[in-house]
């Protein structure tokens, strides 16, 4: 468990920006992710195995696939919300941040008039939510064990309120029930009971824990899939600006609002790593399957997501020499 002081080793983690940066190849850690992507786009178009294939695939995925790993995700690490209170701030300020300026895009003068609201209801998500599991791999290179128990705490919080800000728009500009919507939501049912789970002390039985390790990595692998087969770059062109702004939100802004709120709250160096990472990873592969499982324009946002996975390789790096 986390304490309320830095641990005295922790000044042996490769905390330090200029180590974090040497020590981390990028582009080797995210080629995972776009090259299942590729595979997707090129299995759907040049294969037989066609859109209807892949609107099953969604489907398994999404109610199923991915609310098993989110819970599992969820219960399997132990969140201590007061040894990270300020690290908890300032994820939630993060996010809270990026949730705010994704729904005002609308609204922006300059940019609103260039906006579709149905798409942007549908990619707000892009700019706010994020990765998990790339999180937990960047966490424990930058911060060791501590760091994996850190980001815990932040997937534990932000990633019910992530979804709930996700649905609430396409809802919304669909004009249907909100609350019915959230109690129908699979990926919302599952991460609100992962966290209650966690907080009662409840968790997975040990035999079991293998079968859900490979439920998560089959959900993660075909959601990938799925959001390459989904994916068109036409529809990219004709939704530059709401791309552009969405993207930037991600990529560029959290940083450096994750960057001030490190500084104002005084996060220790392992803390603060920690929390650069989060606000820099890109989005969640997940936003392709919910976006197109609620029947709006799955193909606009695959194509984010990919975008989002190819500027992650710098939006990292810029993230984490802001430290030094």
């Amino acid at each position: 468990m986390l304490t309320g002081r830095s641990p005295p080793h922790l000044v042996d983690y490769p905390c330090r920006a200029a180590d974090i940066l040497e020590r981390v190849n990028y582009a080797q850690l995210l080629f995972p992710d776009f090259s299942l992507i590729a595979c997707g786009w090129l299995l759907c178009r040049y294969t037989a195995l066609d859109r209807r294939v892949w609107n099953q695939v969604e489907s398994l995925v999404y109610y199923f696939l991915f609310p098993v790993l989110l819970f599992h995700s969820i219960v399997r690490s132990p969140l201590d919300f007061g040894a990270t209170s300020n690290l908890l701030t300032a994820g939630v300020g993060v996010g809270l941040s990026g949730i705010a300026l994704a729904y005002s895009l609308p609204f922006v003068p300059g940019i609103g008039a260039h906006i579709d609201r149905r798409d942007h209801a549908a990619s707000a998500q892009i700019a706010f939510r994020f990765n998990s599991f790339i999180c937990l791999a960047l966490a424990d290179r930058v911060a060791g064990p501590e760091g994996l128990l850190m980001i815990a705490v932040l997937i534990g919080v932000c990633v019910p309120m992530f979804n709930i800000a996700a649905v609430w728009p396409m809802t919304r500009h669909a004009q249907t029930g909100f609350a019915r919507q959230l109690a129908r939501n699979p990926l919302i049912i599952a991460t609100l009971t992962g966290l209650i789970a966690n907080v009662l002390g409840l968790g997975v039985p040990t035999w079991l824990e293998p079968t859900l390790t490979r439920i998560g990595a089959a959900s993660l692998a075909l959601g990938l899939m799925a959001a390459g087969a989904g994916m068109q770059f036409a529809t990219l062109a004709q939704g530059k600006v709401l791309a552009v702004s969405v993207l930037a939100i991600r990529h560029l802004v959290l940083p450096l609002i994750g960057w001030a709120l490190a500084i104002v709250l005084r996060l220790d160096p392992a803390q603060a790593a920690v929390l650069m990472t989060f606000a820099a990873v890109p989005t969640a592969s997940s936003a392709y399957v919910l976006a197109a499982r609620m029947g709006y324009n799955g193909a606009y946002v695959a194509g984010l997501v990919t975008l989002s996975t190819l500027l992650g390789v710098l939006s990292l790096p810029f993230a984490l020499a802001l430290t030094r």
